[in-house]
C-alpha cells in the first residue's frame, strides 16, 4: 500500500515521503492517527509538485545567498569604540555591532546569531569575520576596529 506521510514518523520517513507500507500498518496505525495519506493517484501527484516546488525554493534561496556572500566579499567595516589606557577596548565587539555597523554603514541587515566570531573581540586592529549567509554557504568580512 502506497502512502504519502503528513508528518515525520521515526523509521519509516520524513513528512511528504511517498512510501510503501502493509496494509495492516497503514490502514490500521498510519492512516487512523492522521501520520499518512492514502497514496492515491491525485495525492501522489499534489505530493511531487510540492517536493517540486520546495527543491525550487531552496535552489532560489541558495541562489540568492551566492550572491550576498559575493557581495559581503567586498564589505570592510570600520567600528569605532571607547578606548581605555594601554589600547584596551571597553567591553568587547560582537555579532550585534558587526551587523549594526552593517546596517549603518552599507545598508545590509545581517542576522547577529550568523556572525561567527571565535572569541569576543577585545583590542583595536584589523579582523576577519565569518557570516553564514546560508547553511552551506559561508562569506568573510574585514573588520576595522578603532579608537573613537
Amino acid at each position: 500500500m502506497k502512502v504519502i506521510l503528513l508528518q515525520d514518523v521515526k523509521k519509516l520517513g520524513k513528512k511528504g515521503d511517498i512510501i510503501e507500507v502493509s496494509e495492516g500498518y497503514g490502514r490500521n496505525f498510519l492512516l487512523p492517527r492522521k501520520l499518512a495519506a492514502p497514496g492515491t493517484s491525485e495525492n501522489l501527484n499534489d505530493a511531487k509538485q510540492k517536493k517540486a516546488a520546495a527543491k525550487h525554493k531552496a535552489q532560489v534561496a541558495s541562489d540568492e545567498a551566492v550572491i550576498l556572500a559575493s557581495q559581503l566579499k567586498k564589505v570592510e567595516l570600520t567600528i569605532p569604540v571607547k578606548v581605555g589606557e594601554g589600547g584596551k577596548v571597553f567591553g568587547a565587539i560582537t555579532g550585534k555591532n558587526i551587523s549594526e555597523a552593517a546596517k549603518a554603514q552599507y545598508d545590509i541587515d545581517l542576522d547577529k546569531k550568523k556572525v561567527e566570531i571565535k572569541d569576543p573581540i577585545k583590542s583595536l586592529g584589523d579582523y576577519d569575520v565569518t557570516i553564514r549567509v546560508h547553511p552551506t554557504i559561508t562569506s568573510v568580512i574585514k573588520i576595522h576596529v578603532v579608537e573613537g
